[in-house]
């Protein structure tokens, strides 16, 4: 029998500043088949969530619109919660942020660590646009990078060089909210003290299954760095909650929107305390014995496995029992991109297809990794009408009329093939560690093979010639067998497809599809009348939905800020993608094997590296390249890479670059490109 544990679930808060869109839902819809599928298997499960509605863009949003903060976030939050509703997202309480529960735990949780001396603060210098009277944030500041002078960089990074830097580094910086040149301007901030955290969050990341290997190596690298001081602050005008507790006389200072995000999770559930009495204790004490998982985009991994439980251990509360996070979301293998009209709005996509394709076909691409999933909108087709259409609701649809018809909805007294069923119902006990494991796409694997062997009966036995026959006693013995066989289907498919399951539960005349029920043998049972469960996807339904994505984004809209978008969870994986180009374009690059002689550090400029690069020529090229924070000269000095030797030599500070070295980059995670040994030094790549 199975021990009935207590669990609270929560995915990450979308940014109340734009609509949810298909890269949202991945989470979303990963997160919701989750908790259904252990509330079938008996566990209390309680799934909480908020909309994210605080911090400067949303402030400024409301500005551009004419509205109040307040009138900006309650607006967003119904189209969410609609958008949620429309794909059968099951939260069991949706909050705000913004809210007196979150104000309450927000600063509670700051005055715990103010107590134990967990905060400190410093004067910090920042870009201030003196037209729009208000800090500038690394998103709305562009200038030259100060490392290779690319121009219209932004305040944190170089697009061209890689470098990284302080916003207040750049060369003739503008904000991008007024045009105006900024000043430098020294604020005092609130810090919270992470590194005395070091020594707990080693041991902690290190717990049986918190996070996954992928993860865990992430967090490695970045200890082995040296954890940094966290500026929690911001300076007026800022939409948030106020710090508590600061010196009298001194200008009013706000928490960063992200230290109040995830305790809008603690928030929320409190909420929904209040209102049904369920204890919160029980669940956010110290030494609470239930369970907490967070499921969140790979990109916000470092707030919530390192800020988090360091907040949540320095304030004397539980921490995460784990962190669940996914990747990101390709379209036809490519980013959302609006020119293609693959950038799907959830509005969009409800208008025109059945939201049981979509949290199908996730589930079938979903695992525990974090890896990136991709929507092949013709593969989307072709797997939603052949599992679900042609293998699931074909069993119904080929038995339903048969019993209905010759024994008048009842359905036979004994199974005729109960090693054929026993199979099935076995075969629950890989499909149920599957979901629980997060191994979505496994679970529906083995689904699809039971709904096979079913199908390969039904073709077998050819119930439809033993009906001419007049057989009807043989008829009703293979139809019971095949409708026993579809009972334990929709109930192993209940937590993906909720609707399409009531529906047939309707049908089948059960009162439950908790996962214990499908040990139960129909026999002797009478069956409702059947109605079509699910049509095929239309490729001409798919169509419109591409093109309206296309419409709707060229349409002004005011609730979108694409730019200041921040939405947490997915939105990495969503920005539109560059125009195309030609082939006589990309033959305008020229790319060389060239040889590393010698890589040195470069005084004065701790971000840079400086090659010497044998590319075949006469003499050799000298390269300056932004990578220093990845790699130490001797781990480069002797390598192959890829140079492209046709760009324009660029003068810099310490000498002349003369050409550009090949790396990709992912999740703030540089790698330099590296050929084997055996590529002929100046060897072309085409």
């Amino acid at each position: 029998m199975t021990t009935n544990r207590k669990i609270l679930v929560t995915s990450a808060l979308p940014y109340a500043n734009g609509p949810i869109h298909l890269g949202h839902l991945v989470e979303y819809i990963q997160t919701d088949i989750w908790v259904r599928a252990m509330k079938a298997m008996g566990h209390t499960v309680t799934y909480v969530c908020a909309d994210d509605a605080h911090g400067t863009a949303i402030m400024l949003k409301a500005e551009a619109n004419g509205i109040t903060p307040e009138e900006q976030i309650a607006t967003v939050k119904a189209s969410h919660e609609k958008d949620f509703a429309g794909f059968h997202i099951g939260f069991d309480n949706y909050h705000s942020t913004h809210s007196p529960e979150n104000e309450h735990f927000s600063q509670a949780i700051y005055t715990k660590l103010e107590q134990g001396g967990y905060i400190f603060t410093k004067d910090v210098e920042q870009l201030f646009d003196t037209e729009k009277g208000l800090f500038l944030a690394d998103r709305f500041v562009k200038g030259e990078c100060p490392e290779c002078g690319a121009k219209d960089q932004y305040g944190d990074n170089c697009e061209i060089c890689s470098s990284t830097y302080n916003a207040t580094e750049l060369k003739n910086p503008y904000s991008t909210l007024s045009n105006t040149a900024p000043v430098i301007k020294s604020s005092k901030h609130y810090f919270f003290d992470l590194p005395k955290f070091e020594a707990f969050l080693k041991t902690w990341t290190k717990g049986d299954n918190r996070l996954q290997s992928a993860i865990y190596n992430k967090l490695s690298e970045w200890f082995e760095a040296g954890l940094a001081p966290w500026d929690i602050s911001r300076d007026a005008p800022y939409f948030g909650f106020k710090i508590p507790n600061t010196p009298t006389g001194e200008p009013d200072k706000y928490f960063y929107v992200w230290l109040d995000a995830p305790v809008g999770y603690m928030a929320s559930f409190k909420n929904l305390c209040d209102r049904t009495g369920m204890d919160f204790d029980e669940y956010w004490k110290k030494d609470s014995t239930t369970e907490l998982y967070h499921f969140i985009g790979k990109d916000i991994v470092y707030f919530h496995a390192l800020f988090w439980p360091a907040m949540l251990e320095g304030a004397g509360l539980r921490t995460p029992t784990a962190v669940n996070a996914h990747g990101f979301l390709t379209v036809n293998g490519e980013k959302m991109s609006k020119s293609r009209g693959t950038f799907i709005k959830a509005e969009t996509y409800l208008e025109n297809l059945n939201p049981e394709y979509l949290r199908y076909y996730f589930a079938s691409k979903l695992s525990s990794s974090v890896e990136d999933i991709n929507l092949d909108l013709e593969d989307f087709m072709q797997k939603v009408n052949s599992d679900l259409v042609g293998k699931v609701v074909n069993i119904a649809s080929r038995c339903a009329g048969f019993i209905h018809k010759n024994n008048e909805g009842k359905l036979a007294d004994t199974l005729s093939e109960p090693t054929l069923v026993q199979e099935i119902i076995d075969a629950g006990a890989d499909i149920a560690a599957a979901y629980e494991a997060r191994e979505f796409g496994r679970a529906t694997r083995l689904i699809m093979a039971c709904a096979d062997k079913a199908n390969e009966y039904i073709d077998t036995h050819k119930p439809w010639a033993l009906n001419k026959e007049g057989k009807t006693e043989e008829v009703q013995a293979v139809c019971t067998v095949a409708l026993n066989i579809f009972h334990k289907l929709v109930i192993y498919l209940a937590p993906i497809l909720p609707i399409l399951s009531e529906n047939a539960r309707t049908f089948l005349n059960v009162d439950s599809l908790a996962f214990d029920t499908r040990h139960t043998h129909l026999v002797n049972h009478t069956i409702n009348a059947f109605s079509p469960l699910m049509s095929r996807v239309e490729k001409d339904k798919v169509d419109a939905m591409v093109n309206a994505s296309k419409e709707s984004l060229e349409k002004p809209n005011n609730q979108t800020d694409n730019k200041a978008n921040k939405t947490k969870s997915t939105d990495t994986s969503t920005g539109a993608a560059g125009e195309f180009i030609g082939i006589d374009d990309f033959a305008k690059v020229t790319m060389k094997v060239a040889h590393v002689i010698e890589c040195n550090d470069v005084e004065g400029a701790d971000k840079l590296l400086q090659f010497t690069l044998d590319i075949g020529e006469e003499t050799t090229r000298n390269v300056f390249s932004g990578i220093a924070k990845f790699y130490k000269p001797e781990e480069l000095t002797g390598k192959k890479v890829v140079c492209v030797t046709n760009l324009a030599p660029r003068k810099m500070k310490f000498g002349i670059s003369e050409g550009m070295i090949l790396s990709a980059e992912k999740d703030g995670q540089l790698t330099v490109i590296t050929l084997p040994d055996t590529m002929p030094i100046g060897a072309t790549l085409a």
